[in-house]
Order: structure tokens, then sequence, then C-alpha cells
């Protein structure tokens, strides 16, 4: 049986895009409160910020990162001095407005009833700063315990080890971004499932072992996935003659 539903974050149970957007109209608010020369620049620019500094910073921990373009930010008009004091304000506000998805915890309640639910994210969104407190059997964070980030199997090995002894393939991950929540889980020999919310086409080669538009569909795919491997494990002969019984 699939044993545990294990789910990525930002852009799958946490709408991280609007709380990011106003944490940084409250940075572009400040920079023009202090200095006319910030007139000139855009909600655009501070967003291209991030990654103007992603590339080389992606194994980094989120804040980091973030701390660096905000650091990239300010020194377009010369406020590289006000750092910590905007970095407070636009995590405050990111994490003031950061909330599930609508259909995050309707989809939570009704997979709780069969499978082990957990929560294993690369970001810095924690359960208790989003409105996910005590939604999960168990939390994996990057940069904690020696986790590195997501591909790396290490990440998904200490997936495995938060859900105990139990087959991989028993295990499925369910994220948006095919390189990581896919590919990367299913290289750990864990099963995965792509949140495409936008309907976007397959990357080529891609082959998760389930998309969906939204996480209300998740019920009946992983029932589906569960019976399709019922079916084949059943239709093997085992040594003896007699059908296989054994399941993931």
């Amino acid at each position: 049986m699939l044993t545990a539903v294990v789910f990525d974050a930002d852009e799958t149970l946490v709408d991280l895009r609007p709380a990011v957007t106003a944490g940084l109209e409250v940075v572009l608010g400040e920079m023009r409160r202090l200095t006319p020369a910030a007139a000139e620049v855009s909600l655009a620019d501070l967003e291209s910020d991030w990654g103007a500094v992603f590339g080389a910073m992606a194994a980094e921990p989120v804040m980091r990162i973030r701390r660096a373009a905000l650091a990239r930010s300010l020194d377009r008009v010369g406020l590289g001095a006000e750092l910590d004091r905007v970095a407070e304000l636009f995590f405050a506000r990111r994490f003031a407005l950061t909330r599930p998805f609508a259909d995050a915890l309707p989809a939570l309640a009704v997979l709780r009833e069969r499978h082990l639910l957990g929560y294993a994210t690369n970001g810095n969104s924690r359960t208790d700063r989003v409105g996910l407190a005590g939604q999960f059997a168990f939390e994996v964070y990057a940069h904690e315990d020696g986790v590195p980030k997501k591909p790396a199997p290490g990440f998904f090995a200490a997936v495995r080890a938060a859900v105990g002894a139990v087959p991989a393939a028993s295990i499925v991950y369910v994220g948006d971004s095919p390189s990581h929540d896919v590919v990367g889980a299913q290289a750990a020999g864990l099963r995965a499932i792509w949140l495409n919310r936008a309907g976007l086409p397959r990357p080529p080669g891609l082959r998760p072992d389930a998309e969906v538009q939204s996480l209300t569909e998740l019920p009946d795919v992983l029932s589906e996935i569960t019976e399709s491997h019922a079916g084949r494990a059943a239709s093997i002969p085992s040594p003896t003659g007699a059908a296989s019984q054994h399941r993931v």
C-alpha cells in the first residue's frame, strides 16, 4: 500500500507568490521614503534581483538568498546600510500574508484518514507561520540537521527516515517542480505526483506517477495508483504458479 504522502511547501500547499509580492511592495515603499532616487526603481526591478543572485546561491538557505536579493535592491540607491531593518520588514509582511491554497486543508483532511502525511521543503515556510501547524506527522526542512536541498538524494533520504522502515515506493511525494519534486523523488525510489496548477505542457521526458491540477484530485489519484499496482502484482505468477501477493 501507499504508506505516506509527503508534500512540498511553496506553490504546492502554500500560496507564496502574493505574499512575496506584498513584501517587496513594502520594501519598495520604504526605499522611496528614504531616498528620492528610489522613484526610478520598480517592483519588477526588485523581483529581478532574486533571479540575479539565485543562480550562484541555489544551494544556500532561502532566507540567505532573499537577503542577498534585498541587498542588491538596496544597493541600487545606496541604501545598503538599511539591509537588516528592511529585511525584517520584508519577512514580517511575507509571513503575515502567507497562507495555504484553498484546496490544501480539505485535501489533507481526507488524506489523513488513510495515509501518514509529511511536509518536506527547501524553503522557509515553516508550518506554524503559514497556517499549516499540526497538519503533519513529520516535517523536514533543508539546511536543518544536515539535510541538503532537493533534488539531492540526501533530502529524500531524510524523508524516508522520517516515514520509517517502509519501502521507498510506498512513499509518494507531491510537488510543483518537475526537476526537484518529480525527477528528484523518483531518482530516490519514491513515487511522485506533479501538481501542475497552471496546466503547463509536460516537460520532455518527465514521467510522474500521476499529474493533477488541484490537490482535491489526490485521494482518487492515490487510490488509482494503489489499485493499478495491486493489479500488476496480482498478474505476476509466483514461483509456485500462484498469483504473487507482493504489493507496494
